[in-house]
C-alpha cells in the first residue's frame, strides 16, 4: 500500500531561522512558503534529492503546529509523509485493519495539491503518519 517516503515533516518556532539554516548553512534548495489556512501552517519544501523535508510554522494560535510547539519549544520531527496510489482505499483497508484515521476521513488537499489524510500516532508506535494520493 504505501509507496515511497514524500517527506519528513519538521516543525520549527521561527519559519525564516530555519530556512536559513537548511539553505545558508547546509546550502540546501529551499522553496517559497505557502501558507495553508486549512492546515493551520505556513510550509517550505527543503528538496534533499531523494525526498524532502517540510519545514513548518504556525499559522495562528488554533494551529496543531503550536501546540506541538508548547510541548517542544525548540522543535522536531513533527511527523513522516508516505504516499499511496488511492488515498481512499487506504484510508478504507486501514480503518478496517484498526487504525485511527484523524478528522473525519474526508481527505484534505496538502502543500502539493493533493488529497492527505493524517493516521493517530497511537496507532503507529508514536509518529504521526500523512498520506498523500500520488
Amino acid at each position: 500500500m504505501l509507496n515511497r517516503l514524500n517527506h519528513v515533516a519538521i516543525a520549527v518556532p521561527d519559519l525564516a531561522a530555519a530556512v536559513a539554516s537548511y539553505r545558508d548553512t547546509l546550502g540546501a534548495h529551499v522553496s517559497a512558503p505557502q501558507t495553508l489556512p486549512g492546515h493551520g501552517v505556513t510550509v517550505v519544501f527543503v528538496d534533499v534529492g531523494n525526498t524532502m523535508i517540510e519545514l513548518l510554522e504556525p499559522l495562528g494560535e488554533d494551529s496543531p503546529i503550536a501546540a506541538f510547539l508548547e510541548r517542544n519549544p525548540g522543535g522536531g520531527m513533527h511527523h513522516l509523509c508516505y504516499e499511496v496510489e488511492d488515498i481512499l482505499r487506504a484510508r478504507d483497508h486501514l480503518k478496517q485493519a484498526g487504525a485511527r484515521v484523524i478528522g473525519d476521513g474526508t481527505p484534505k488537499t496538502g502543500a502539493h495539491g493533493k488529497p492527505v489524510l493524517f493516521l493517530h500516532p497511537k496507532d503507529f508506535h508514536g509518529t504521526l503518519i500523512e498520506l498523500e494520493q500520488a
